[in-house]
């Protein structure tokens, strides 16, 4: 038999691996042994896998070969994220090549770009994947927007509403008009800008001559206020506490209120609060049962819509209606100016929430959303916590301060900071799992027989792979300080202990 002189590993391991997959080496085996089931992080079909994605499912492949070895019957699913805006912005950007937009290419077409995206992408994927020697079982491949996983949210969204566990109310939200979809606090970018304090006179409704000065960096929210705040505290307006304000511009009258949330220190120490465009200002509105006023639709322009459900009228409702928001505060600071109420106007360094996607500018927006209450789902946890800490506990154990969680945890678990997308989901996964007891597996097992079976398989796995290059010089300068790092890691989660 002639041998070849340098190694091929596009000649091996395609080979190895499609005789593993076809004698179903990577299939749960059959017999008495403890089931030990692990979902694949689902990678979004946005793009292809990096280094992390090499490491990650190194790591997990590590782990679910070890379960084999230990007799578990070991079932790893594979499968790809739809990454729903992501995915979209991609393809938007593929049509913005072409010289087309979504709304020319018309919504059939445009879904059938996206899904032709994600075969496209989405097999890219499940190649590399194959090309590190990952062990999933192949049969049980999913996306996150088959038809099985759509019938699943359903019904967890179904179950967390008979558990009392889902309500829903108008709430802020960081809004990104441009891709028109909630974001997360992680995926807002705040970037330093050059900005400006405009001071704006706000007179007394009683008394026009006298008036309040007040600093803002948007004035064009004015349009939603429903109050001014001070310092409970402030000297300056002791004597105006409990008088009512007269808007500038659109005539609105609105009470002067005490809380202790405003900074004197900033600006004039007078707020002008705006519940319906500002998360702080929400959280007064709350407490002192303000209204809301949503003054811009999901595009970020002024909607009249809820000045005229107020009863509202005036020139100043058509001077500003479907004008961008940015439009509409050019408007208001040249009305303001010409009418008299603008004091003066300061530089002013700020941060600027901005969409991760698109680096569009984020509004707070007011719109109805499903919330998990936490509250529930905190306390199992604490629990869990609590007990585990306790004179019989073997270590190592987390250490976790039960002082520190539950002053941190209680605090925040009633409040609606969770909305049903996957951070919802997120919350929930990490609550069930926080919840549940984890089982230490105490069968005397020698570190050294443990890692001796780990060394082999570790090694097995990071040498001659075809994941990043085809380069052997690539492969060769990583694999001895990867599999060294590797092995440090796995070997101290799986010799010491067991998870089931």
């Amino acid at each position: 038999m002639q041998l070849d002189k340098t190694y091929s590993h596009r000649l091996v391991e395609a080979k190895w691996y499609q005789h593993w997959t076809e004698s179903g080496a990577f299939k749960p085996s059959k017999g008495d042994g403890a089931y030990f089931s692990m979902v694949i992080p689902p990678p979004n079909v946005t793009g292809s896998l990096h280094m992390g994605h090499a490491l990650n499912n190194t790591l997990q492949d590590i782990l679910c070969r070890y379960k084999r070895m230990d007799g578990f019957r070991v079932l790893w699913i594979p499968g790809t994220d739809h990454a729903g805006i992501a995915t979209q912005n991609v393809v938007e950007r593929r049509l913005e090549a072409e010289g087309l937009t979504r709304s020319q290419l018309g919504r059939e077409k445009f879904i059938e770009r996206v899904w032709s995206w994600k075969q496209e992408a989405g097999d890219a994927i499940l190649h590399q994947l194959r090309a590190l020697g990952v062990s999933c079982d192949w049969d049980h491949e999913r996306f996150t927007m088959d038809e099985g996983l759509s019938r699943a949210v359903r019904e967890a969204f179904v179950r967390l509403w008979d558990d009392k566990l889902l309500y829903r109310a108008q709430r802020l939200i960081n809004w990104c008009p441009r891709c028109k979809t909630a974001l997360s606090d992680i995926e807002v970018v705040h970037q330093e800008s050059d900005g400006n304090l405009w001071h704006i006179g706000y007179p007394l409704a009683e008394d026009p001559p006298r008036e309040l000065v007040v600093a803002t960096t948007r004035p064009e929210t004015m349009l939603g206020d429903t109050a001014v705040a001070v310092h409970p505290e402030d000297e300056r307006y002791q004597n105006l506490i409990g008088k009512d304000i007269r808007l500038p511009l659109s005539g609105r009258i609105v009470p002067l209120i005490a809380d202790l949330f405003v900074d004197r220190e900033f600006g004039t120490g007078a707020l002008k609060v705006t519940p319906g465009h500002d998360f702080n200002d929400f959280e007064i509105g709350e407490r002192f049962a303000l209204g809301r006023i949503s003054i811009f639709d999901a595009e970020g322009c002024v909607d009249v819509g809820a000045f005229l459900q107020r009863g509202e009228t005036g020139e100043w409702i058509e001077r500003y209606h479907g004008r961008d928001r940015f439009e509409a505060r050019r408007l208001i600071v040249a009305d303001l100016k010409e009418k008299g109420f603008l004091r003066k106007i300061e530089p002013h360094k700020l941060s600027v929430g901005h969409c991760y996607r698109c680096q569009t500018v984020v509004e707070p927006y007011l719109t109805p959303q499903w919330f998990v209450s936490i509250k529930p789902l905190a306390e199992p946890a604490i629990r869990a916590v609590r007990s585990a800490i306790g004179p019989n506990a073997e270590p190592p154990m987390p250490r976790i301060s039960p002082s520190r969680t539950s002053s941190s945890i209680p605090e925040s678990a009633g409040r609606p900071k969770l909305t049903t997308d996957r951070r919802a989901w997120g919350s929930l996964t990490g609550s069930m799992f926080a919840s549940r007891r984890v089982v230490l597996n105490n069968q005397a097992r020698s570190r050294r027989t443990a890692s001796r079976s780990l060394r082999l398989e570790i090694t097995r796995c990071i040498r001659g792979s075809s994941f990043l290059s085809g380069s052997s010089s690539v492969r060769r300068s990583s694999s001895a300080g990867g599999m060294l790092s590797v092995f440090a890691v796995a070997t101290n989660i799986t010799s010491e202990r067991s998870y089931s």
